[in-house]
């Protein structure tokens, strides 16, 4: 069992900088997908239940969070 997030970041964010990272290895053993922002490593960390976290992708892929 591991404590240590394996950050990553996915392969679409060639985008200039605005990504988030995210930690799926802390999953299975903690119930957890942490996020934070990748230009602020050492930042704040979101800890997301699997529920929010995929309630968030969908609402990124949907383009609810765009600027406009």
């Amino acid at each position: 069992m591991t404590n240590t997030p394996n950050w990553f970041k996915s392969s679409y964010s060639n985008n200039g900088g605005n990504c988030i990272e995210v930690a799926t290895n802390l999953l299975p053993a903690h119930g957890i997908v942490p996020v934070r922002d990748s230009k602020v490593t050492a930042g704040s960390v979101l800890e997301l239940r699997p529920d929010a976290f995929t309630s968030f992708i969908a609402g990124v892929k949907s383009g609810r969070f765009c600027r406009r």
